[in-house]
């Protein structure tokens, strides 16, 4: 060991030294954000230029709060990791709130972005998520753990996410339905 380096102890060795175990520092991590972020898809871009090729990437984020919300991000940059951190920052930006019902959607719904199609009904306990793809990361992210989808249009993943954003924007729970319909 080196003169400069000191030796880590134990608490049972700090203890036996004579200092009261109450001195330890303790962690606490209730109101810590458990933030999930999943890549869904990293693109190489080419330009052809003069000189020849210049190469870039662009990804696709998803982060939620395994809670209900969820927002997805596209950055580009000449970097993967570069790409990434920008889409990671933008979706935290544009994250939403959506309604859950026991870890499942509260009714039947459709998405649609461009030629993507995603229809998503809820599921009792236990069936898990039966999704694929974009849709999957999505509902992983924002905490949904029992649902059935099926995408019905492209199997582009840009439009895949954008449709289940879709989706998810359009929920309302029974305490908004209500309200809209003035019984409350």
């Amino acid at each position: 060991m080196l003169r400069n380096q000191k030796q880590l102890k134990t608490s049972k060795e700090l203890n036996a030294q004579g200092k009261p175990a109450g001195e330890q520092m303790e962690l606490d991590l209730t109101d810590a954000k458990e933030e999930k972020v999943l890549t869904v898809v990293i693109n190489r871009v080419t330009k052809v230029v003069k000189g020849g090729k210049r190469f870039s990437f662009n990804a696709l984020v998803v982060v939620g709060d395994n809670n209900g919300r969820v927002g997805v991000g596209l950055g580009k940059s000449n970097e993967v990791q570069g790409a990434i951190q920008k889409g990671t920052a933008s979706a935290r930006k544009d994250m939403f709130q959506f309604p859950l019902l026991n870890s499942t959607i509260p009714h039947e719904v459709e998405g649609k972005f461009g030629s993507g199609k995603v229809w998503m009904k809820p599921a009792v306990d236990g069936t898990g998520l039966i999704a694929g793809g974009g849709v999957r990361a999505v509902l992983e992210a924002a905490g949904v753990k029992n649902v059935l989808t099926k995408n019905l249009g492209t199997r582009n993943a840009f439009n895949t996410v954008y449709a289940t954003l879709d989706a998810l924007k359009r929920l309302k729970s029974r305490e908004e339905v209500l309200k809209i319909r003035g019984l409350e």
